[in-house]
């Protein structure tokens, strides 16, 4: 998996990860849990900075609510425990993770996450998808890059993660109701470069001890990678 990840993004910018990361089953489970707490959705105005609260309209579920926590402390799990997520991102802290919905006319403009929040430093975003894109119209994620303005819109189930430091929004739904669990990722590595450089290392070399087992070779480039981490880590 790792290799083909690297082999797919040849030639481009690994700007962002796309990765299926619930199956059907669970994201069927937290779906029920948390529209199941009607009264706990407040608008999502009272967690957005101060710029970012003039272009952000829609709901999000109370975290303090015991169906939050427990599907949050969940899903981070899920996301720390995957190999593919952990190699990309090397997770120091998985933090404001949150549930929210997006209904008819509603949006977020295009904004950029503060650097620092109450709960940790925000290296990367995330949005995990929990409803099918055909059960609504528009919601779509924009990413703006150097390059482009990328949109997403991804099947449930599906994660995408990509760094704070670019803007983003999401489009205006015109039909049906978007539902995501968004947070923010404390990386041991600040810079996106660098732990581009450290993810492609480290996806060349577990293709190579697939393909061919342990060697000096490979060990040399462990050892690398391992000491390049401690040089450019907190």
């Amino acid at each position: 998996m790792f290799l083909q990840y690297i082999i797919d993004e040849l030639g481009q910018q690994m700007d962002y990860l796309v990765h299926h990361l619930l199956k059907e089953s669970e994201v069927e489970k937290v779906t029920e849990e948390i529209l199941k707490e009607e009264q706990l959705w407040d608008s999502g105005k009272k967690t957005a900075g101060s710029h970012a609260s003039k272009v952000k309209n829609n709901f999000q579920l109370n975290r303090e609510c015991e169906t939050s926590l427990r599907n949050s402390h969940k899903i981070q799990k899920i996301i720390t425990s995957d190999p593919l997520i952990k190699s990309y991102t090397l997770p120091q802290k998985i933090h404001g993770v949150m549930f929210t919905k997006t209904r008819v006319g509603q949006g977020y403009g295009m904004h950029i996450d503060n650097a620092f929040m109450s709960s940790g430093r925000s290296d990367l975003s995330f949005t995990l998808f929990l409803n099918d894109p055909n059960q609504y119209e528009g919601g779509e994620l924009a990413i703006q890059t150097i390059k482009e303005v990328k949109k997403h819109k991804l099947n449930a189930g599906q994660i995408i993660i990509y760094p704070n430091s670019y803007l983003h929004s999401v489009e205006n739904v015109t039909k049906g109701e978007r539902l995501v669990c968004v947070g923010w990722i404390q990386s041991y590595i600040t810079s996106n470069e660098d732990r581009n450089i450290l993810f492609s290392l480290d996806a060349g070399a577990r293709g190579l001890l697939a393909k061919g087992g342990r060697s000096a070779e490979l060990d040399l480039i462990f050892q690398s990678y391992n000491n390049l981490l401690r040089r450019l880590g907190d």
